[in-house]
């Protein structure tokens, strides 16, 4: 799981969660990849260090319960961390919205900073997926 990639998370859930995963068919879409069988609309993120909460912006939380509400699915939201991969349902999670400073992305050595409204969730509101 160290320096995993969002590639390495969902061919990892495939083998080893849902077999039936698929990929989102838009790359900018608000949610990578879906998984018919439990209907779980899944946002993928990798972080390359361990935190006790994880970070989820509020742009991305409504888009995946706005669509998830329009095709009656579950948004799950799947984080790997060097420690392990989590798992939350996030109908069943109440998040506390705050503004933090923070770089615009995380990828592209983008260094550009503005302010996110995010939420952090703790990971014993997770289910633990792996080790």
């Amino acid at each position: 799981m160290q320096n995993w990639k969002e590639e390495d998370l969902f061919n990892w859930l495939q083998t080893n969660v849902y077999p039936d995963l698929v990929k989102a068919r838009n790359q900018m879409s608000r949610w990578d990849c879906y998984a018919p069988l439990l209907k779980h609309r899944i946002e993928l993120k990798c972080r390359r260090t361990h935190y006790n909460t994880l970070l989820l912006e509020k742009k991305k939380y409504d888009a995946m319960l706005e669509e998830s509400d329009k095709h009656l699915d579950v948004p799950v939201y799947i984080n790997s961390t060097p420690k392990g991969v989590y798992l939350f349902d996030l109908n069943k999670i109440a998040v506390e919205w705050e503004d933090k400073y923070l770089r615009s992305t995380t990828e592209f050595g983008n260094s550009k900073r503005i302010t996110k409204e995010v939420c952090f969730l703790k990971l014993e509101d997770g289910l633990l997926l792996y080790p």
